[in-house]
């Protein structure tokens, strides 16, 4: 992480501990107009960022094209990690807004079949899955490529091109854009044991005078085109989110109650059924590395850590992002309405934060990566995450406790891995 980013980090938790201990002061109820109108704000804010730091990636990836080595590629992978710290910060909105649900796709759709976009080592991912015709197609290296009854012309790679590579054929691990084909293409991928290092991919994969593991020039535009397209989609949900954009409109024709029912929709479906069960949990249950989400990069960690500070932004109302913003939130209607349920999210929150702290800790440390915490026999490795499940479990039911108390309907999205392991096809 460079050290902008690491003090942006470093600002965030400071600012999360402070307002845990300080909480929010007694006074009258704000009204749902008013929440409804920051959490907007707060949306707006954190896409904006998101974009910012897209765009930066974007600007790190040209230099990297312009003068491929070794320095500008490493710089490019900075400019990558760090435009997960806003981006993973939203994902709360996902669950209660259609909108952004139907969207993310574009942008973190996973996992993914990466044989699909480029070369893979044949010995470790396999020649054929019998779910997904395309799991070896490489459009790098293919100018033309079967969906179903129909050809896909890639002999120029392009914006358009690899936006319908995502679920072709119905198979959601058929993902052609956003962050993760993004993070393939610059680290390649990870073939080492877990607990090792990231990818290495080589700058010269996309060197032109020295090409390594041909095709450079189809791969340049395939990078180019994802990252265009990464700030095109960005864009468009900052769009989305400003004061008469749709996503706006689309809550402001729902009652009162359903719109803090999708505020809390979001906040507890990704604690539960997203993050503590597909996230999580199934790579417990699994023991494979790839269920780490940033598996290419090794920066699962962070991930899972700036879900969890988004979440607490959402219920707060207050994100401590460069486009910082701050104003009436739900909890302040529950510690007004139902102050022992409140409090109990506060404190779900607040332990969480800590575990997936102690995860985010223990990576950094080079003591235990993401994915060697996955490993079958790693006990150690396994409670940490573990401990992160159970907390996230404890948020989302915390959660449930508030929904029932202000009198609102919400569901909670499951997962298989939380509410029948057996169902979970290779746990072991």
């Amino acid at each position: 992480m460079s050290k902008k980013a690491f003090a942006w980090a470093c600002a965030t938790q400071l600012a999360l501990a402070a307002l845990f201990i300080a909480g929010t002061p007694a006074g009258a109820a704000p009204t749902t107009s008013e929440i409804i109108k920051n959490y907007g704000d707060v949306a707006e804010a954190m896409y904006s960022d998101a974009l910012a730091k897209a765009r930066d990636l974007d600007k790190a990836i040209d230099a990297f094209l312009a003068a491929p080595n070794a320095q500008t590629l490493e710089a490019a992978r900075e400019a990558w990690k760090a435009s997960r710290i806003p981006y993973m910060q939203t994902e709360g909105f996902r669950f209660g807004n259609k909108i952004v649900d139907d969207w993310e796709g574009n942008v973190n759709s996973w996992p993914l079949d990466e044989g699909l976009i480029d070369y893979v080592d044949q010995a470790s991912y396999g020649d054929t899955k019998e779910e997904n015709p395309l799991y070896t197609a490489n459009i790098i290296a293919n100018k033309k490529i079967r969906l179903g009854p129909k050809i896909l012309d890639a002999s120029k790679i392009d914006k358009d091109v690899i936006a319908k590579l995502n679920s072709a054929l119905d198979v959601e691990a058929n993902v052609g854009t956003g962050y993760h084909a993004i993070e393939f293409l610059l680290w390649g991928q990870n073939l080492h044991k877990p607990g090792v290092k990231a990818g290495e991919r080589p700058a010269s994969d996309f060197d032109l005078k020295n090409c390594t593991n041909a095709n450079c020039d189809r791969r340049r535009d395939y990078l180019k085109a994802a990252s265009d397209l990464l700030v095109d989609d960005l864009s468009d949900m900052v769009g989305k989110w400003k004061p008469d954009g749709e996503a706006r409109k689309a809550i402001a024709q729902q009652n009162e109650n359903a719109q803090l029912s999708i505020i809390l929709t979001g906040i507890g479906s990704l604690s539960y059924g997203e993050l503590a069960g597909e996230r999580m949990k199934l790579g417990v249950l699994l023991h494979d590395p790839e269920e780490a989400h940033d598996c290419f990069s090794n920066n699962t960690h962070n991930s899972h850590y700036y879900d969890q500070v988004g979440m607490i932004a959402l219920w707060n109302g207050k994100y401590e992002g460069p486009s910082a913003k701050s104003g009436p939130s739900i909890a302040e209607l529950a510690r007004e309405k139902a102050p022992e349920a409140a409090k109990r999210v506060d404190e779900a929150m607040a332990l969480t934060l800590e575990k997936m702290q102690a995860i985010k800790t223990k990576a950094e440390s080079g003591g235990m990566l993401y994915d060697q915490m996955l490993e079958a026999g790693n006990d150690e490795g396994n409670k940490l995450i573990l401990d992160g499940v159970d907390a996230l479990v404890a948020q989302a039911r915390a959660i449930e406790a508030v929904v029932a108390a202000l009198g609102l309907k919400v569901k909670i999205e499951g997962s298989d891995s939380l509410d029948d392991p057996s169902k979970v096809a290779g746990a072991k």
